[in-house]
């Protein structure tokens, strides 16, 4: 193209600005006399200059080396400012380029039509030196500014990725702790004479809080528990596994509702005295803050008698063989919520086809979308439900209609359970 091959002006003394390292500028316009005025300023200044005489050959240069930036002339042959801007932009590459359009249009239209190309400024011919020389400064700034932004993503990317990386090592440390506390209930189903023992345990994330578990209570005695620490998550599990551990079936010797006879052999101790031992030795010796709540059960095989200590636990339930629901409970104080404290013991009977159930507030306290509680009342409703649903499948189908009813299968509490279905030995009466 034909233009004023003279660089206005400069004044006696250009105001001076810092280069605290040569930047890369690529100078391309079809006039070799043009090139030379703008180059020789732009060194003169303190920058490295690459020259092009075309938007094709700006381009190869781009490929090999790409500029910091960029001053094209908008009006060249084959390939012009547009044009090569366009590419210049589809070149992949971690640092920005900055782009200057040499123009005489000055028309609206033009200017959308450069911005909508990547021209980051505009230069009108002829070009005057101390615009030159802050327009470049300008565009140094929004250089600096986008590689501190680079640096800062990319340290906020190996943050990220390094972040990725604990969740995932603590991902899988969880899947193992939950192996290993689901490992604490080896059997889900236990058949025991003509009776039935069914546990459930659903915890609401990796690991909870809850746990459920028998061992056996002498001749002809089956003891259970069900217990719920506050709170959820890892620590909360840690601490069941330890309380496990004071309820073991099988070291009877460690067992705290356990004592042992004159023959040697073990029996159920007195409930409540067990469940203030534990209330003392959460107080005593375990250094926490949480507390949790506790059924054990002591019952005869053989009669169907039941003993019961409670601990601030859901209280248990009766159902009838003929459907009709018995709750019956002392309630009492959580254990290792304050010193002291005296618990109680109650009994209840199960007749032959009844079954003796003890659920975790996980249930009665699960919310539905309005934030209301199924409560006893809607537990007694399912049971009746259920009443001919036996065995492992009474928790499936319990959980099915607690997720019915909540609207989701990601309840917000733990929950577990014990089902007990008493049926006599014949030999044994």
């Amino acid at each position: 193209m034909q233009m004023s091959a003279s660089l206005s002006p400069e004044p006696s003394q250009p105001p001076q600005t810092e280069v605290v390292e040569k930047r890369l500028i690529l100078v391309v316009d079809d006039s070799r006399l043009q090139r030379k005025i703008l180059s020789s300023s732009l060194v003169r200044w303190g920058y490295d200059v690459i020259e092009a005489a075309s938007g094709e050959e700006a381009l190869d240069i781009c490929i090999a080396k790409r500029p910091e930036l960029v001053i094209s002339d908008w009006v060249m042959p084959t390939m012009d400012g547009i044009q090569f801007c366009k590419e210049f932009r589809a070149l992949t590459s971690d640092s920005y380029g900055y782009f200057i359009l040499l123009t005489s249009k000055s028309e609206k239209n033009d200017v959308a039509e450069g911005l909508d190309a990547g021209a980051d400024d505009f230069l009108t011919k002829p070009v005057n030196g101390n615009e030159l020389r802050a327009r470049i400064t300008a565009g140094e700034r929004i250089l600096k500014m986008q590689l501190e932004l680079t640096q800062k993503n990319r340290v906020i990317g190996d943050t990220l990725k390094e972040l990725q990386r604990l969740y995932d090592s603590l991902d899988n440390d969880l899947i193992e702790a939950n192996k290993l506390q689901e490992s604490l209930i080896p059997e889900r189903f236990k058949k025991i004479g003509d009776s039935h023992l069914s546990l459930f345990l659903r915890s609401s994330g990796h690991v909870g809080g809850d746990l459920v578990g028998h061992y056996s209570a002498g001749d002809g005695h089956l003891g259970l528990y069900s217990l719920d620490v506050s709170g959820h998550g890892i620590s909360s599990a840690l601490m069941t596994a330890r309380l496990a551990g004071y309820l073991s079936g099988s070291a009877p010797d460690q067992n705290i509702a356990l004592e042992k006879t004159e023959d040697g052999s073990y029996r159920s101790r007195p409930l409540f005295e067990a469940i203030e031992t534990l209330n003392e030795m959460v107080l005593d010796e375990m250094e926490t803050e949480h507390y949790f709540t506790l059924m054990l059960a002591d019952i005869n095989l053989k009669t169907g008698e039941v003993r019961l200590g409670q601990a601030g636990h859901p209280h248990p339930i009766i159902q009838r063989k003929s459907g009709d629901i018995v709750q019956k409970g002392t309630g009492g104080f959580p254990v290792g919520l304050m010193p002291d404290v005296t618990f109680e013991e109650f009994e209840m009977t199960l007749e032959p086809g009844d079954r003796l159930v003890i659920f975790s507030d996980g249930v009665t306290e699960c919310p539905n979308t309005t934030g209301q509680m199924l409560g006893e009342e809607g537990l007694e409703t399912y049971l009746r439900e259920m009443h001919h649903v036996t065995g492992p499948a009474l928790f499936e189908t319990l959980m099915w209609k607690l997720g019915e009813f909540a609207g989701t299968s990601d309840f917000p509490d733990d929950v577990s359970g014990i089902m007990f279905e008493f049926q006599p030995d014949p030999s044994e009466t």
